[in-house]
C-alpha cells in the first residue's frame, strides 16, 4: 500500500544557473491551466490510501500567489492524511511571506524547507540566487513564531567559486538558525544548464571530498545525526519522505516531470508542458521483475546509516543477501560492515559509496 507522496510545482520567478530539474517562468495564466490538470491526474491515478508523507517541490512552490496556493491545497485536500503526516512545502527565502506562512499551517503542512545554499556574494551571483540575511532571519523567525517546529535548510558545496573557508562560513550560519534538518549537495554541472552552456567544470575530487568531510565534522560537533549520505537532523527530525526513497518504498508522484513507484514499475512524467497539459501525463514506465527490485533495494539502502536490515531482506526476497552476492572481499576490505543484522557501507567510506555499491553489485552469484 502506498503511503507517500511527491507534487512538484515547476514554477519559478528566476532560473538558477545549475537547476536541471523540470522548470517554467511562472506565468499565470499557466500556474492556473497547470493546477487544473494536476488536479485531474491525481484524481485520475489515485486510490485513496491513507498518506504518511506529502512532499511538494519544485521549482519553487512558494512562487505562488496566496490566491494559487489556496486552490492547490485545496486540490491535495482530496489526499487522505494519516494523523501524524509529515507535510512538507519547499520554497526561496525570496518568496516567502508571513502570509504564505499561515496559509500553510491553515492547510495542515508542518514541514519546511528553503533553499539557502550560500550566503556569500560570489557563490549567490554564481548560482543567481538572490539572498538576504536579514529576510532569511525574518522568515524562520515568523515560521517559529507561527508554530513551525520542522525546517530544514539546503547547503550547496563544491562551487568553482567558494573555498574551504567561505564554507565553513555557510555552515556556521546554517546552525545559526538552528534548523531541525540540514540537507547538503555538492553541485554537479549538469548538461543544458546554464553553467554547463558557460563551460564551467567540477573541481576536483580531492576538494570536494575535503568539503564532504568539513561539513561531516561540523554537523557532528553540533549535534546532528547523518543519518544518510547527504542528509543530517537532529534527533527524530530524519525526513521521513525522504526515508521512503531511500527505503526502496513505492510513492506517488504527481506534476510535470515527477517520478513515482508504484505496482512495481518505476514511472517518469512527461516534462512537455504541452503533452502534461493535453492530459499525456506520463512519459515512460519500467517494469520491474525481482532482480530489479533488489539490485534498487541495495542501490538505495546502503545510502543509509542503517543499511540493509538482513533479516527484513529475506523476509521480503525469500533469499539470504550473501546467497545472492558474494560480499565477503568487500567485508574484508571494511568497505561494509555487517554487524546486529545490518549491513552498511561505514561512515567513513561513504565519499566512495557509489564505487562500493557498484563493487557490490558486480559480485552477484550465478544460480
Amino acid at each position: 500500500m502506498i503511503k507517500h507522496c511527491y507534487i512538484h510545482i515547476p514554477f519559478c520567478k528566476k532560473i538558477c544557473s545549475y537547476c536541471d530539474f523540470c522548470k517554467l517562468f511562472y506565468q499565470e495564466k499557466m500556474v492556473n491551466d497547470y493546477l487544473i490538470e494536476l488536479e485531474k491526474e491525481i484524481k485520475s491515478i489515485y486510490q485513496g490510501e491513507i498518506l504518511e508523507t506529502i512532499y511538494i517541490g519544485g521549482g519553487t512552490p512558494s512562487c505562488l500567489s496566496k490566491k494559487q496556493l489556496e486552490k492547490l491545497f485545496s486540490i491535495l485536500s482530496i489526499l487522505k492524511k494519516d494523523n501524524q503526516i509529515e507535510y512538507t512545502i519547499e520554497g526561496n527565502i525570496e518568496t516567502t511571506t508571513k502570509e504564505k506562512l499561515l496559509l500553510y499551517q491553515k492547510y495542515g503542512v508542518n514541514r519546511l524547507s528553503f533553499g539557502i545554499e550560500s550566503i556569500h556574494s560570489k557563490n549567490q551571483a554564481f548560482l543567481e540566487r538572490d539572498f538576504s540575511k536579514e529576510k532569511t532571519e525574518r522568515i524562520i523567525q515568523e515560521a517559529r513564531k507561527i508554530g513551525f517546529k520542522n525546517i530544514n535548510l539546503d547547503v550547496m558545496y563544491a562551487l568553482p567559486t567558494e573555498n574551504k573557508k567561505m564554507l565553513e562560513e555557510d555552515i556556521e550560519y546554517i546552525l545559526s538558525l538552528t534548523p531541525e534538518h540540514i540537507s547538503t549537495y555538492s553541485l554537479m554541472i549538469e548538461p543544458h544548464t546554464k553553467l554547463y552552456i558557460q563551460n564551467y567544470h567540477n573541481i576536483s575530487q580531492d576538494l570536494d571530498a575535503e568539503m564532504y568531510e568539513l561539513i561531516k565534522e561540523k554537523l557532528s560537533q553540533a549535534g546532528y545525526n547523518h543519518y544518510e549520505i547527504s542528509n543530517f537532523s537532529k534527533k527524530g527530525f530524519e525526513s521521513i519522505h525522504n526515508l521512503c526513497y531511500w527505503k526502496n518504498k513505492e510513492y506517488y508522484g504527481f506534476g510535470l516531470g515527477a517520478s513515482s513507484y508504484r505496482n512495481s514499475k518505476r514511472i517518469s512524467n512527461t516534462r512537455s508542458w504541452t503533452n502534461y497539459q493535453n492530459g499525456f501525463w506520463i512519459k515512460e514506465e519500467e517494469k520491474l521483475v525481482k532482480k530489479d527490485i533488489i539490485e534498487y533495494e541495495i542501490l538505495l539502502r546502503l545510502r543509509t546509516k542503517e543499511g540493509i536490515n538482513l533479516i527484513t531482506f529475506k523476509e521480503k526476497y525469500q533469499k539470504n543477501l550473501q546467497e545472492l552476492y558474494n560480499y565477503h572481499l568487500l567485508k574484508e576490505k571494511q568497505y561494509l560492515i555487517e554487524e546486529k543484522n545490518h549491513l552498511f557501507i561505514p561512515e567513513d567510506k561513504w565519499y566512495i559509496s557509489n564505487e562500493i555499491i557498484v563493487q557490490l553489485l558486480g559480485c552477484e552469484r550465478n544460480e
